[in-house]
């Protein structure tokens, strides 16, 4: 039985963990074995292989589900504690979320920044049928002097615009996730184990498009509305609407209608602002054309 001695030493056995870097490369001392959330040897030996693309389909939900379960660990106990929380992500895929230090998440958070969030996709029928993603990793406050809380705020503000109302509130701050691990289901006989490699999108080089992200984008969406509507429209399938985009990054597009978001993939890895423009003109050209 852990006693109260126990729960208060836990922070100084976590102290001694070491974190996996966030390049993907273990650290000195690092634990060996499995990721955290991989799935138990259970399998039959005769088990075929996924028919799926599971790190599309895992991409694909961290880039569209606009909230999810967040499970941190009970600052006085050490249970799961799970609470709904919105949804965004940085340039990298990392999930961005914008809580208050008065909630208890937050709280669990300070005391351990070890969480996972579930990401699922929903529709008619069994909930059960259609993918989820659990992304595993270890959560930093980012402060309001950071330089990267400029770029963390607008994302997910862009994804979350009522968020607005309270985001500039003392006791609210954004917190980013890095990804130490991720398991997907997507559906029947369809799970897969994954790394964070898997599931983020590589910016190394791409520090021009990272500058350029919030020129681009206020750019089509003020001057080029109708050829965005087409890539929801002609391109992805979507209803007409004023659509938007609410980010742009090496892998894709990232587009809006109120509650609604969709993934438009670049055919090809994106890293600089001209190759941008020049991609664009393509994609607009396409839909049009469909």
């Amino acid at each position: 039985m852990r006693t109260r001695s126990d729960v208060d030493k836990e922070p100084q056995r976590r102290q001694a963990l070491t974190e996996p870097d966030p390049a993907g490369r273990s650290a000195p001392g690092a634990q060996s074995g499995p990721l955290p959330g991989s799935m138990p040897n259970r399998l039959p030996e005769n088990a075929s292989v996924p028919d799926f693309d599971a790190k599309t389909v895992a991409r694909g939900l961290l880039r569209t589900t606009r909230a999810g379960s967040l499970a941190t660990l009970d600052r006085s106990s050490g249970y799961p504690f799970a609470s709904l929380v919105n949804i965004a992500t940085d340039m990298d895929g990392s999930p961005l979320i914008l809580v208050s230090r008065l909630s208890t998440h937050t709280a669990n958070l300070e005391n351990d920044a070890r969480a996972s969030v579930l990401l699922a996709s929903t529709g008619k029928g069994d909930p059960l049928a259609h993918p989820r993603l659990t992304v595993l990793g270890t959560f930093a406050q980012i402060s309001r002097d950071d330089v990267q809380e400029a770029r963390i705020r607008r994302r997910f503000l862009a994804r979350h615009p009522k968020s607005e109302l309270y985001a500039g509130f003392a006791d609210f701050s954004f917190w980013r996730l890095t990804i130490v691990s991720a398991h997907l289901n997507g559906g029947f006989a369809r799970a897969a184990d994954l790394t964070a490699a898997d599931v983020r999108t590589d910016i190394g080089g791409a520090e021009s498009l990272v500058e350029a992200e919030a020129g681009a984008l206020a750019h089509m969406n003020e001057h080029h509305a109708e050829a965005v509507r087409l890539y929801a429209t002609r391109l992805l399938g979507a209803e007409d609407g004023r659509w938007r985009l609410t980010g742009v990054d090496p892998d894709g597009l990232d587009l809006a209608l109120g509650d609604q978001a969709l993934r438009l993939p670049f055919p090809f890895r994106v890293a600089d602002p001209q190759v941008l423009r020049n991609v664009l003109v393509d994609l607009t050209a396409k839909a049009r054309g469909s």
